[in-house]
């Protein structure tokens, strides 16, 4: 785990990644806490496109949850950082924003403040999203969680789309919001894409 106070004059990014069911919003709403606890002022954001439990907090899928803005671009995001006094930017599923999303986290780092960011490093056919893997690169910390394979019960990295209990289609979309009804935890053996 990274100390914040070895970053705290010259600001930092902290990414924490893995496949679903590996507890990254359980992390992060553990490092917002932590935060608060020590006084910080804490910007917490997640992305629109993120509505499964609840519209306006973090909530991990053991039911942790924390208050948060919900913002549809980066560009809220912008106007966000520039009318608000905080210290900590905390950002959850950061997967499902665009690419400028990079420079802000670069930009506020740039600035003297903390940035954490948590979200999936690959989508469901085991590939980079590229925001991710962007910001895993210029990242001084880098926490990546495993799940357990919903198979075989061994550490999983990877996240398992099912479509009516089968593996998605490589030509799937991308992005679709769910969670156990659509999504397990796989390892590598068991993870699978139909081509």
């Amino acid at each position: 785990m990274v100390d914040f106070m070895e970053y705290a004059s010259s600001g930092s990014i902290e990414v924490i990644v893995g496949p679903m069911y590996a507890g990254k919003s359980e992390e992060l709403i553990r490092r917002i806490t932590r935060a608060q606890i020590a006084g910080l002022r804490v910007i917490a954001l997640k992305p629109k496109l993120d509505d499964r439990y609840s519209i306006n907090h973090i909530i991990s899928h053991n039911g942790k949850q924390k208050d948060c803005v919900v913002v549809s671009s980066v560009a809220e995001i912008e106007a966000l950082i520039a009318t608000e006094d905080f210290d900590v930017l905390a950002i959850d599923e950061v997967q499902f924003l665009e690419e400028d999303v990079i420079s802000v986290c670069q930009r506020v780092a740039d600035m003297g403040k903390r940035v954490i960011c948590s979200g999936l490093d690959m989508d469901f056919r085991a590939e980079p999203f590229a925001n991710v893997a962007h910001l895993v690169a210029i990242a001084e910390s880098v926490t990546k969680l495993t799940a357990i394979c919903m198979t075989c019960k061994k550490p999983a990295t990877r996240t398992q789309r099912l479509v009516n209990g089968e593996p998605a289609k490589y030509t799937d979309p991308i992005i679709l919001v769910g969670a156990k009804e659509s999504y397990e935890a796989r390892c590598r053996s068991c993870h699978k894409v139909k081509r």
